[in-house]
């Protein structure tokens, strides 16, 4: 008797919780997507702006 009333009320006491919602990446995923972003980005600006040292390099001699 005793469990059942402190179960009754620990049931009513504690809110109902929603499902949790699924969609999308997994925070580590999401992480590697924008990592691998920015490595790109800084090797693209270093193949340019080597690229346009080594032509500014090539004009002078």
């Amino acid at each position: 008797m005793l469990h059942q009333t402190i179960g009754l009320i620990v049931q009513t006491l504690v809110p109902v919780q929603r499902p949790r919602d699924e969609r999308g990446l997994s925070q580590s995923t999401e992480n590697a997507i924008l990592l691998a972003g920015a490595a790109a980005i800084a090797v693209l600006i270093i193949t340019v702006i080597t690229a346009f040292v080594t032509d500014g390099l090539a004009d002078l001699g």
